[in-house]
């Protein structure tokens, strides 16, 4: 039998199949940008009590399919992700000014 969360009196299974491209779908996420980027989507994860089933950070889009709480909001969840890794590579990795400017990734 799969694992589901029980939370009280009740018992769920939340999926969400999330695909985000960068923009213009410009082909950034290779190397160590594409290492790092995994790293944080996995600590985020493990920072909200979200489960990956099934993920793949690809050169020019992520795509994940995860398990999460139903006091999360599915929308929040998003914006974590989009966000923290948008901010994030691109201090770490200024090369990626290059190609976007204005904080848009």
């Amino acid at each position: 039998m799969e694992y589901q969360r029980s939370n009280g009196h009740s018992v769920s299974r939340l999926t969400a199949h999330i695909v985000w491209v960068t923009k213009y779908r410009y082909p950034v996420l290779e190397g160590d940008v594409q290492i790092r980027c995994r790293s944080l989507i996995i600590q985020i994860c493990e920072a909200e009590d979200i489960q990956i089933l099934k993920g793949v950070v690809s050169k020019d889009h992520v795509r994940l399919h995860i398990e999460y709480r139903p006091s999360q909001n599915i929308s929040n969840i998003v914006k974590l992700f989009k966000g923290l890794t948008s901010r994030k590579l691109q201090i770490e990795f200024p090369e990626l000014k290059q190609r976007y400017w204005g904080r848009h990734f």
